[in-house]
């Protein structure tokens, strides 16, 4: 199977593999390439996949959705992170998260610093 991985940014992965294990709103799954086509809604987790030699491999993605089509397995999420293990990837998802949380709290404030002027300034106009 092929697996690629989309972000809103570019192709985060495109890789051959021979099993696909995620999470969907009602749990675990697993794909096999003969496994039926199908589609799943992902919750934020771990992604892991088994690539043609034997090694699993981890990701964290976040929501998002995931279709398998023949041999294709397409995941699009808005955010994914790749670690060599479930530790390290822990740490990585962490780092990413808390860095993610600084951005969202300097947006919220430039916004309300912008709402807050333009509220003075139609007070001013009225």
């Amino acid at each position: 199977m092929n697996l690629k991985i989309l972000l809103p940014f570019g192709v985060f992965l495109d890789e051959d593999v021979v099993k696909v294990i995620a999470e969907g709103g009602d749990g675990y799954f697993c794909l096999l390439p003969r496994h039926i086509d199908f589609v799943s809604a992902l919750v934020p987790g771990i992604l892991s996949y088994y690539t043609e030699s034997g090694e699993e491999v981890f990701l964290a993605v976040d929501e998002g959705i995931l279709v398998k089509y023949g041999q294709e397995v397409l995941v699009s999420s808005r955010n994914a992170v790749r670690g060599p293990n479930l530790e390290a990837l822990r740490q990585t998802v962490e780092e990413e998260f808390k860095a993610l949380d600084e951005q969202r709290k300097e947006v919220r404030s430039v916004v309300a610093k912008i709402e807050a002027n333009f509220i003075r300034r139609f007070l001013e106009v009225v």
